[in-house]
């Protein structure tokens, strides 16, 4: 059985990604600021309430896991969402090589697929209210490119990946790299809880080492 380390394991990517590894039986140690809201059942998952900021005792507490699987985000009304998420993911990074893991999965965003070779983010439509964080997980993507060390791979969301997508769990999807994947309706949508199984799948499967990844239906 791998143990796993979830960053971020209260926020709505990290809440169904938690869900999805102890319903498929993984040893978990979830990390949140706050801890209370953790369903705990038989010991699993164990918890961990720290600032990911504050990277040597992340680092201390990480140590043990096969894998780090991170869903950190400052959240999106964030004023300083750039910045902050910039500075976590970058701490993060650095406390999972301190910790010794070499293993490493992070959650970015949508906005740094590209269609006709422009990335979505530089679109003259991106909405602005989520552009900060978009551009935040863009210029994180160019940051673990250049990781040397880790065996990371990064996740991009469809397009559509948001609390209205009721697809719920169908455990399948098509999987991309650098562009949306698109369904026949010419639509790029995947429900959180299939993200959570894309995710845990490219944990077993180790098929996008070093390398960013996408899916749709």
């Amino acid at each position: 059985m791998k143990k796993v380390a979830l960053i971020g394991a209260t926020g709505f990517v990290g809440s169904h990604l938690l869900t999805e590894l102890v319903n498929r039986g993984y040893e978990v140690t979830a990390f949140a600021r706050s801890i209370d809201k953790i369903p705990v059942n038989n010991r699993n998952p164990k918890t961990v309430a720290l600032d990911v900021t504050d990277s040597k005792a992340l680092a201390t507490a990480l140590k043990g896991n096969d894998i780090v699987v991170s869903a950190f985000n400052p959240g999106w009304t964030n004023p300083n969402i750039y910045n902050d998420f910039m500075n976590g993911c970058e701490a993060i990074q650095k406390a999972v090589k301190e910790a010794g893991i070499k293993r490493y999965i992070t959650i970015g965003g949508a906005g740094s697929l590209y269609i006709d070779g422009k990335q979505i983010v530089d679109g003259d439509d991106f909405p602005e209210s989520i552009k900060p964080g978009a551009t935040a997980a863009r210029d994180y993507l160019d940051v673990i490119k250049k990781e040397t060390e880790l065996d990371w791979t990064m996740f991009s969301p469809a397009i559509n990946m948001h609390q209205g997508i009721k697809t719920g769990r169908t455990g399948k999807y098509r999987l991309g790299t650098d562009e949306p994947v698109f369904d026949k309706d010419g639509e790029s949508v995947l429900s959180v809880e299939d993200l959570a199984v894309a995710v845990v799948d490219e944990i077993e499967n180790h098929k996008f080492s070093r390398q960013r990844f996408t899916a749709g239906y």
